[in-house]
């Protein structure tokens, strides 16, 4: 009876636990089918002109996404160019070059930075960031390096160079603390051996040590380029909401999160509110794009390093 009840109880335990797992996939698959539904008035109107185009007029019922999806893209792809070699170079400091001690503190410091709501990091963008950036560094940019595209017109402080500070600050902390895991994770042998072979603290870091935690390093900063192409309420705040598309970092712009956030409440005819939930699946599937390619390039950079291909 013992046995049978064994054999009775993992049933009913793999059957839960099965029932979990694809309850997930059953609450995305919902999401998708709801958010398609709500989006076909503005899919059957412009089809794919939706996310080519570049208008977004209410009152005249014209819609074109193509600003919302340039915006989030440029500056979660440039605030992630930033903040990598902070966060990298950051987690090295804690795990390979600061006493143990003050490597905790750096890193609960670091951590702190993730538990700031995002609306005070907003609040503090708009009220302090943004001014500074229109009376010190943009004018600075413009003089110096008024002739090229990305710095160009006036310094209206909230602009696209005011979100990806903002962006760069925030994903920080997760990229941080995801490659400080790695890099713990990292077996002190690998250390030892390129010491003994007569490996200078920087060669072994580089030969050794980022090496065999490469992949989750790529993984850490993938899941930071997530975290920035869905951010709302501090983007929205220092980003000017202009619907528009510029090379000139110091113009405004605007993401599709915020866009969302600003007009849905208000959305003034259903035409507007499908055009809004069609970015909102935009978003969705650009976020699972990333995610599905964040999975590849992990997959194959650890086949590579089982098969002996890594460098």
């Amino acid at each position: 009876m013992k046995v049978s009840g064994k054999v009775n109880g993992d049933f009913v335990f793999k059957g839960i636990t099965v029932l979990f797992a694809f309850s997930i996939l059953v609450i995305i698959a919902v999401m998708v089918v709801e958010m398609v539904d709500q989006s076909l008035p503005a899919i059957k109107k412009f089809g794919w002109s939706f996310v080519t185009g570049r208008d977004w007029d209410a009152v005249q019922e014209s819609f074109g996404a193509l600003p919302f999806v340039w915006g989030s893209v440029v500056s979660s792809l440039l605030a992630l160019l930033l903040a990598t070699p902070l966060a990298v170079g950051t987690a090295l400091f804690i795990t390979e070059i600061a006493p143990k001690k003050f490597g905790a503190v750096v890193a609960a410091l670091v951590e702190l930075l993730a538990s700031i709501p995002s609306v005070i990091y907003g609040l503090w963008g708009v009220l302090v960031m943004a001014p500074w950036l229109q009376s010190t560094i943009q004018p600075f940019l413009i003089d110096k390096f008024g002739f090229l595209p990305f710095f160009t017109g006036a310094p209206y402080g909230v602009s696209m160079l005011a979100a990806v500070f903002i962006l760069m600050i925030m994903v920080i902390p997760i990229i941080t603390s995801l490659t400080k895991e790695v890099l713990l994770a990292v077996p002190q042998s690998q250390r030892e051996a390129a010491i003994a072979l007569g490996a200078t603290r920087w060669e072994m870091i580089r030969m050794a040590v980022l090496p065999y935690g490469r992949s989750g390093i790529l993984g850490a900063v993938i899941l930071g380029l997530g975290r920035a192409i869905g951010e709302t309420m501090a983007v929205t705040m220092v980003i000017g909401n202009t619907p528009q598309i510029s090379l000139s970092l110091l113009s405004p712009a605007y993401t599709m999160p915020s866009v969302i956030a600003n007009e849905f409440a208000e959305a003034s005819s259903k035409l507007h509110g499908a055009a809004l939930m069609e970015i909102g699946l935009i978003l969705l599937a650009v976020t699972l794009a990333i995610n599905v390619l964040a999975r590849l390039l992990l997959w194959g950079m650890t086949r590579r390093a089982a098969t002996g291909g890594a460098k």
